[in-house]
This record gives C-alpha cells, structure tokens and sequence, in this order.
C-alpha cells in the first residue's frame, strides 16, 4: 500500500518538475534583446575607441568629446535596461504556484 502511495507522489513530483520547465521563460542568451544589448554594447565601446575632437580618430588639440568614461556609463545604463526587459520578462511568465 505504501508502495502505490509512493508511486503516486513520485509521478505527481516528476509531473510538477515538467509543468515548471516548460513554463519557464527562454534562456537570456536565445532572446532578441539580449543580441540587440551586445550589438550596443559594442556600438558604444567601439564609438568611445574611434571619436575625438578632431574627427580623425587621434587625439589632437580638440580633446577627446567621448571619453571611456562616458562611454562605461552608457554601458552601466544598457545593462540596467537589460536587466529590467529580462525581469519584466521572467514576471510575466507562470510559476509553479499558478497551475
């Protein structure tokens, strides 16, 4: 008797198990928005490496107009954005506790 109780438990465990991955939102790195975060990441990094003052990519008398440091802090904002597509992401997905 207590085997079939067991049994049961096990099924109705190895059925949550399956319910839940299944609901469960895409990894981050399969998503759009994550390709498009990288795709700007780049876009910045590679923007703050080539701009100065004088247009010609070395760093002359016109001071550099978009400094690392800048650079960085748009980075930190992209990966705020980032972080808060994935969480609005991951909210609207069910939980187990829904079902």
């Amino acid at each position: 008797m207590s085997s079939t109780t067991g049994t049961a438990r096990h099924d109705a465990a190895v059925s949550q198990d399956r319910t839940r991955r299944s609901l469960e939102t895409k990894p981050a790195f399969k998503t759009t928005e994550f390709i498009a975060y990288v795709v700007a990441v780049l876009g910045v990094l590679i923007a703050s490496l080539i701009v100065d003052g004088n247009g010609n990519g070395d760093n002359g008398a016109g001071g550099d107009y978009f400094r690392a440091d800048r650079a960085w802090f748009y980075v930190v904002l992209l990966t705020i954005g980032y972080m808060a597509s994935r969480g609005l992401a991951k909210a609207g997905s069910r939980d187990s506790a829904d079902a």
